[in-house]
């Protein structure tokens, strides 16, 4: 997820969590579909899932928000 060290300064691969989020809607998708069919087991599988996928994404954009330079 970090994708180098600069001079001290942390550089995030923010790519990674649009990935993670892709991955997370796929889920969801699958998960309400897997609910219309009756799949329960395998919607719920889908939505923990999706749940880690999302969490994933929010920890690399918090981390990318932390290395990111202060704004004057």
């Amino acid at each position: 997820m970090v994708s180098g060290q600069d001079q001290g300064n942390i550089q995030v691969d923010v790519a990674e969590a649009a990935r993670q989020l892709e991955l997370a809607a796929h889920d969801v998708r699958v998960a309400a579909s897997c609910i219309s069919l009756g799949d329960l087991e395998t919607a719920h599988t889908c939505a923990i899932t999706a749940r880690a996928s999302a969490d994933a994404a929010e920890h690399i954009l918090r981390a990318a928000l932390g290395a990111a330079p202060a704004k004057s």
